[in-house]
Formats: C-alpha cells, structure tokens, sequence
C-alpha cells in the first residue's frame, strides 16, 4: 500500500476548504483517509495552514510521498527542510 500525503476538499460550492490528510493511493480525492494532519484555508489572506508538524514528519519518515500542492505547503511551513535535515548523512566526527 502506498501512502500520499494529499488535500481532500471540503466546505461549500466556490468556498473551497481543504484537509491535509494521509491516505492511500487507490482511494479516490475525498475518500476516506488514514490520518488528518492538517488543513489548509486558501481564502484567508494570507492562506492559512495549520499543521501536526510531528504527525507529518512521521509519515514522511515512513515513506509517504506527499502531492506537489502538499509539498509546497510543508516547505512554506518549514517542514520540508526539517525533514530534509533528519534524512541527509550525518558527517563523521574526526577524531
């Protein structure tokens, strides 16, 4: 089972709200999901994002792929980069 870190949308007809959720990859757009991680409101300005920086980083850790809209929303947070710190090499201390 692949996981995807993806926006399922909720709210009314051109009042656009979204989840960010795990789920897996053969479940449709709103289907039903894994985990809530966060949600996303593109209408406040400027956009806000509310996240479980803890719950997403374990996921990423795992191996979920997130989407591209996803992706730009962890770096806008700085999640992204604290993820990329945590998987690059660790250099070795001379001794």
């Amino acid at each position: 089972m692949a996981v995807h870190l993806r926006l399922t949308r909720v709210g009314r007809h051109k009042r656009p709200f979204y989840r960010v959720v795990a789920v897996d990859s053969r479940v449709p757009r709103d289907g039903k999901y894994i985990e809530l991680l966060g949600t996303h409101d593109p209408l406040q300005e400027p956009a806000a994002t509310t996240l479980k920086p803890d719950r997403v980083l374990d996921w990423l850790q795992k191996g979920a792929q997130p989407s591209v809209t996803v992706r730009t929303l962890l770096r806008r947070s700085g999640i992204w980069a604290t993820f990329k710190e945590s998987k690059a090499p660790k250099k070795p201390v001379d001794a």
